[in-house]
């Protein structure tokens, strides 16, 4: 007897009708952060955090899926400082469509090459304060806009690098702009603040960078005759619940936590994961 399958169709005798299945896993929740900016040199802005990513998404077991890693970025030469604190790297997980950006570089007080000019980034960079005070611009859903530098003539200051969850502050008279301030996750099973802008310096207080390693904080900005800080590496974490399988493969090293009821796979470098 022929088989109907609902369509409109039927099959005959000696046909065998099956649909392949392709197994998924439903809900790998991850947090992507690139790597933090570094900090302008001499009277420097605050580098900007990278940019930050968190969400969940359906994986297909069985496929290979690549983890990027973004560096932090180079710390603003001293005087005379004729370049911006280096951008930071991108950080992606490739089942998901976007891309982690890196921090924007903290601005310094140099018209050479615009160095005054804070980039922009996932985060932008703090403005440097001669010749201008423009502050770097962050990208939209990942972080936020550096503030403006500061100055005039009695007094120089850099502004603060963005943040994931705020502006950076802008620079005043003899004071450096705040860090934007980052975004606090529990996803590793211990609470971190990922994301955070490095603060600008003034001519004699230097500013404060925006976390430890692998958090994608951007770099402090230097008082004067002085390097700024290096921005904070990136990372990606993700988690899934320990009732499934542990991952049939992983390149890169990642550290493997099961707590709280979930399988834990932190990247501090690039690599790779099979589900």
């Amino acid at each position: 007897m022929p088989l109907d399958i609902g369509f409109g169709i039927s099959l005959g005798p000696g046909f065998d009708y099956s649909v392949p299945t392709v197994a998924v896993l439903s809900s790998v929740e991850y947090l992507i952060a690139a790597g933090g900016a570094g900090g302008g040199g001499h009277f420097g802005g605050g580098g900007g955090a990278g940019g930050l990513l968190t969400g969940n998404v359906a994986i297909t077991l069985g496929n290979q899926y690549t983890v990027t890693v973004g560096a932090g970025g180079t710390a603003g030469p001293t005087y005379p400082s004729t370049s911006t604190g280096g951008n930071g790297g991108n950080s992606s997980f490739s089942v998901v469509g976007t891309t982690a950006i890196g921090g924007g570089g903290g601005g310094t007080r140099q018209l050479t090459n615009n160095a005054w000019v804070g980039q922009n980034g996932g985060s932008g960079g703090g403005g440097g304060n001669e010749g201008g005070t423009t502050a770097g611009t962050g990208t939209s859903g990942q972080g936020n806009n550096g503030g403006a530098g500061y100055n005039s003539g009695a007094s120089s200051a850099g502004g603060g690098g963005g943040g994931a969850s705020s502006a950076g502050g802008a620079a005043g008279f003899q004071s450096g702009g705040a860090a934007g301030n980052g975004t606090s996750s529990s996803i590793s099973s211990s609470s971190v603040v990922y994301s955070k802008g490095g603060s600008g310096a003034s001519g004699s207080v230097r500013g404060t960078s925006g976390g430890g390693v692998n958090t994608g904080g951007g770099g402090a900005g230097s008082q004067a005759n002085a390097g700024g800080d290096a921005g904070s590496s990136g990372i990606v974490i993700i988690r899934y619940a320990d009732t499934f399988a542990a991952a049939a493969n992983t390149t890169g090293s990642p550290t493997v936590n099961v707590s709280g009821g979930y399988r834990i796979y932190t990247f501090t470098g690039s690599g790779s994961i099979t589900f």
